[in-house]
């Protein structure tokens, strides 16, 4: 075995691994088993020769701290002359935008102050391009105080004599007014009534076809119902039902003129038969309960 350098062994010619050339050795030999190299023999073109770049066109080392060129997209790529024609047009359809909405909204809503003051804007705003065939609220929301009284004429020992005008609807709002939960009959069982006849009912209160019979009973039932808890000393003979109709008091900002005076509709008397008693129910005596304001 040849050693040098003090006995080492040269590894570099029986180790399986690459030889390793250091600064100052020779170049290493090309391995017998590598594919020949065809550029040197003429079958491939040598690489072009790639000149070196010019000074000038090598990029200069960022400064730290110095503000280069705009890289965001949108607005902020514009100089400010037209960043500022742009947010003055965005602001211009911004403004538009809302213009529309609101007088699309003013025009679907149900009447109110500023659509008694400004109608005739919104509607030359909304005709004939953006005209609407539907509406906010259906049906509009009431603006209206609508309350229905009852009096009856009771024969007694003392003769016959009339009483005086009884809220029912009163007593429905003291039932509901302050409960959690109210009753559906307080709710509502006297202001469907009372709707159920009036649309069933011509300005004259006569009847328009068999809905207007069974209205009719309806509110009877209901009033002798009510009259049938209270007792005046007599049987009550004849019933009659008016309704108390006051509009609601605008607000104190709105210049808005409404007479709040009350409007009746008086239905003629009715005689009570059996039919309208309630059922188990014996002679109904006259109410005693709350009094209208005559």
């Amino acid at each position: 075995m040849d050693s040098d350098h003090g006995g080492r062994s040269d590894s570099r010619e029986k180790g399986p691994w690459p030889q390793v050339v250091s600064h100052g050795d020779a170049p290493p030999q090309a391995s017998p088993h590598a594919p020949p190299d065809r550029r040197a023999d003429g079958l491939l073109p040598a690489p072009p020769d790639v000149p070196a770049p010019a000074a000038a066109d090598v990029p200069a080392d960022p400064v730290p701290g110095a503000a280069g060129p705009a890289t965001g997209g949108g607005i902020a790529a514009l100089s400010f002359r037209y960043q500022a024609v742009a947010a003055l047009a965005l602001s211009l359809i911004g403004l538009l935008a809302c213009a529309q909405v609101a007088m699309v909204f003013l025009h679907v809503a149900p009447s109110n102050t500023l659509t008694k003051q400004h109608g005739e804007a919104v509607d030359n705003w909304v005709y004939p391009e953006f005209e609407q065939n539907w509406k906010l609220f259906a049906p509009n929301p009431l603006q209206q105080n609508i309350a229905v009284h009852v009096r009856a004429e009771v024969a007694g020992a003392d003769g016959r004599r009339t009483t005086p005008w009884m809220s029912l609807s009163g007593e429905d709002g003291k039932a509901i007014r302050g409960s959690f939960f109210p009753s559906h009959v307080n709710q509502n069982e006297l202001r469907r009534g009372w709707d159920f006849f009036v649309n069933s009912h011509d300005s004259e209160n006569r009847p328009n076809g068999l809905r207007g019979d069974l209205s009719e009973r309806y509110i009877r039932r209901i009033v002798m119902l009510r009259l049938g808890e209270r007792d005046y000393g007599g049987t009550v003979e004849r019933i009659q039902v008016r309704s108390e109709t006051r509009s609601v008091e605008p607000p104190s900002w709105s210049e808005e003129k409404i007479s709040t005076r009350p409007n009746y509709r008086v239905l003629p008397w009715w005689t009570v038969t059996p039919d309208d008693l309630p059922e188990n129910a014996g002679a109904p005596q006259a109410s005693r309960g709350e009094e209208a304001d005559k």
